[in-house]
């Protein structure tokens, strides 16, 4: 259920990601353009329906989403592709999570959620620039799933084989697009090679800002 996009664009722009000396105004531009290109692979599957349209010469077909959109960041680092995705799919409507990793435990703790009320009919895109150890990713989906949602894919700038395993093993129904499959974890649980803290990146906060 992986799939590690090979656009020859992406693998340009996340060398700059991956680049410790990329400032955050470049960082945020390169990540732009990533989650652009990744928003198309992601949304190459969503349903339309028909509808009739009157073009300059003539009333013809034109086509139409079956189904919103809704797109849930996690807080703070999935806020860097929200944009990028709502430039390819305007439409869609926006939720959010909140949840920070315990240093000690490794594992995700939640502050905060909210979101649309059309989970249940939605398209769901999870984005979260990391997929670690895979334990926030999952339990995103785990609290969107139990208000209903059932079509959730979750789009990650690198992912760690440990996440990717976490996620088929928790949630073996999302698929994962990614730009990247990295080598694995190191001892605090960061990917390496990654990138360093996507959020500090973005925002220009912490030990890994330029």
């Amino acid at each position: 259920m992986l799939s590690i996009s090979t656009h020859p664009l992406i693998a340009r722009d996340l060398t700059v990601l991956r680049n410790r000396h990329t400032p955050p105004d470049a960082f945020r531009r390169a990540l732009y353009r990533v989650s652009q290109l990744l928003a198309a692979e992601a949304t190459a599957h969503l349903e339309l329906r028909d509808c009739a349209v009157e073009s300059p010469m003539e009333k013809t077909e034109g086509w139409i989403l079956e189904h919103p959109v809704i797109l849930v960041p996690v807080l703070r680092a999935g806020l860097g592709m929200t944009d990028a995705f709502l430039e390819v799919i305007p439409e869609a409507h926006v939720g959010h999570i909140g949840l920070y990793r315990n240093e000690e435990t490794l594992q995700p703790v939640e502050y905060y959620a909210k979101y649309p009320e059309a989970l249940v009919d939605a398209d769901v895109y999870i984005l979260d620039p990391m997929l670690a150890t895979g334990g926030s990713a999952a339990a995103a989906a785990t609290i969107l799933k139990r208000q209903g949602a059932h079509r959730i894919r979750l789009i990650a700038l690198v992912a760690a084989p440990e996440g990717a395993a976490l996620m088929e093993q928790e949630h073996p129904d999302i698929i994962i697009h990614t730009a990247a499959l990295d080598r694995g974890l190191n001892e605090k649980g960061y990917i390496v090679p990654g990138l360093g803290d996507a959020g500090d990146r973005i925002f220009g906060t912490g030990s890994f800002s330029a």
